[in-house]
């Protein structure tokens, strides 16, 4: 990991390429960031860069958040994350990281928490097969159905795919294409979807697999 950046989802629209084709992709306002800490492998074991994103006044921060910022010397930022990077030596606390880090073509994993869905069944949950409606099965057909074996082994295995609380999980989208670079508007627009609602904040950074 080179480069990252926080961002905000604003949502989707479409683009058209060279070729007149339609490009479906989501716009994030990205940045700018500010690098609030610096990680090194002598005082932390490890080296990263914390980057702090969107304003927040004072009155919202806790004691220690106020005394980290203004040990930092930036002002107060909303969001705080962690980038772990190869080459942290070019960045310095209090510098601005914008839009343009990124540029048309660049693939990039994507962090955010997708949309919560709350309590789901397994065929939403899990996509699961129904029952069949057929032979009395009843008004049962959307229900998990066997759940194993009798006496043996008497229980329901750990992992079994249940009805439960769908979604606000960490999610990664990887390898999508940035098409479009807006630095003056601080604006970034990726191909396809990536995880979260329109103001969602998330992560972006340079592909561990391209």
């Amino acid at each position: 990991m080179q480069k990252g950046i926080i961002a905000k989802k604003v949502g989707m629209t479409q683009l058209f390429d060279e070729n007149g084709k339609v490009v479906p992709v989501t716009v994030v306002e990205a940045g700018p960031c500010t690098v609030v800490q610096k990680k090194t492998v002598e005082s932390d074991g490890y080296q990263a860069v914390q980057l702090g994103f969107g304003a927040v006044t004072s009155k919202h921060l806790t004691k220690a958040e106020a005394g980290h910022f203004a040990k930092a010397d930036v002002a107060p930022k909303k969001t705080l994350r962690e980038l772990r990077l190869d080459d942290i030596s070019a960045l310095n606390i209090g510098d601005i990281i914008k839009a343009d880090v990124f540029a048309a073509g660049d693939a990039v994993d994507v962090v955010g928490i997708s949309k919560g869905k709350g309590y789901a069944g397994s065929i939403k949950r899990w996509n699961n097969h129904r029952l069949r409606e057929s032979h009395g099965t009843g008004p049962v057909a959307r229900h998990a159905g066997s759940m194993g074996s009798c006496s043996t082994p008497s229980r329901v295995f750990k992992g079994k795919r249940l009805p439960g609380h769908l979604g606000t999980e960490r999610v990664t989208v990887q390898n999508l294409k940035i098409v479009k670079v807006d630095a003056e508007n601080n604006l970034i627009a990726i191909k396809g979807a990536i995880p979260g609602a329109k103001g969602g904040v998330i992560v972006i950074a340079d592909s561990v697999k391209a």
